[in-house]
């Protein structure tokens, strides 16, 4: 004897299809909102021919790349130019924030708080206003239109991630193998150099990572201080974009785009969580 199923039953499929569209539908928007502006400048590296109404490119070639990369297209400057700053300003940023993130992580200050929050100044106020006054200055001292001016205000924007960072990957050092190196024989910098700074080692070169990634992408700086004497990509990018020359407003997005991923690879490799809950301890 055969028994129907009753019509109320639901099927064993139905709940995990409830539960899984719309996360399916989440993730899919996240998907386009994050990849579809890429997907777009993409094509445009490549776009000959594009126009309203088409969807698509109408002709496709490299042209636009040889106009790029020209001796005057300016992007083998502009990139040499941009990574030379932003190798600097990783250099001078380490040296300054080094001492003071052993010094904040290891000393007992009473306004250790708020010696961090001071790093944050450069950030608090409105960019235009501070860079404006900035190249005022540089251009009394002849600073102006210079590669080591625009560094420096590049270290002013990277000490804030430097010196948070270095604080933390200090803090998370623990201080008991730098006394037994020390009951060992070994002296403060040789406890420092052998012990302490290897096993730091990783949150330093997160910090280098995200220092120069902000000096890589850092724009209104670069113009006030550096133009017009000091070509870099984010300058090239905005001339082109504004003059309405997607191609190579593309093409110098995608050069600026593919250090920072590469960058930010590497920055999950070596910065942990733990390193990131001592910021601020």
């Amino acid at each position: 004897m055969m028994v129907s199923a009753s019509p109320t039953s639901v099927p064993q499929w139905r709940p995990a299809v409830l539960w899984w569209l719309p996360r399916g539908i989440i993730f899919g928007l996240m998907a386009f909102f994050i990849f579809g502006p890429i997907a777009n400048m993409l094509l445009w590296t490549v776009a000959e021919k594009w126009y309203f109404p088409h969807n698509l490119p109408l002709q496709y070639g490299f042209s636009y790349w040889t106009r790029v990369f020209a001796p005057r297209g300016g992007a083998v400057e502009s990139l040499t130019n941009s990574l030379i700053v932003a190798l600097l300003t990783v250099v001078v940023s380490l040296l300054l924030a080094i001492p003071a993130g052993y010094a904040l992580a290891r000393v007992k200050l009473p306004l250790r708080g708020l010696i961090l929050l001071a790093f944050l100044i450069p950030q608090a106020f409105p960019n235009l206003t501070v860079y404006v006054n900035v190249a005022r200055i540089f251009y009394e001292i002849r600073l102006n239109g210079t590669i080591p001016g625009v560094v420096l205000v590049h270290v002013s924007h990277g000490l804030v991630y430097a010196v948070w960072i270095a604080t933390a990957a200090f803090s998370a050092v623990d201080q008991e193998l730098e006394q037994a190196a020390r009951s060992l024989g070994a002296g403060a910098l040789r406890a420092f150099l052998d012990v302490t700074l290897p096993l730091a080692a990783p949150g330093l070169m997160a910090s280098a990572i995200f220092v120069f990634l902000e000096s890589l992408d850092e724009f209104t700086g670069s113009y006030f201080v550096g133009a017009p004497d000091v070509n870099m990509l984010p300058l090239l990018l905005y001339t082109a974009g504004a003059g309405g020359n997607y191609q190579i407003a593309s093409i110098t997005a995608l050069l600026l785009l593919v250090p920072s991923i590469a960058f930010m690879l590497i920055v999950e490799r070596f910065l942990k969580a733990d390193v990131l809950s001592r910021v601020g301890h």
